[in-house]
């Protein structure tokens, strides 16, 4: 069966983030770099939106 990561685009879809809003995520390691491209398993990307720091916390805004 083959392997299937999410591209930087994905990310941001998934996230519902303009991709040029990513740039200020700290977004987790990747599983997996193909030349310079970097690929996210959803799995990782699920867990990690579950747990980053100040998410849903807007107080002050």
């Amino acid at each position: 069966m083959t392997e299937r990561y999410m591209s930087y685009t994905e990310v941001a879809e998934y996230l519902n983030v303009a991709r040029g809003s990513l740039a200020g995520y700290k977004l987790p390691e990747p599983d997996v770099y193909i030349g310079r491209t970097r690929g996210w398993k959803r799995e990782t990307i699920e867990t990690w939106n579950a747990h980053r720091p100040g998410k849903g916390n807007h107080k002050g805004r």
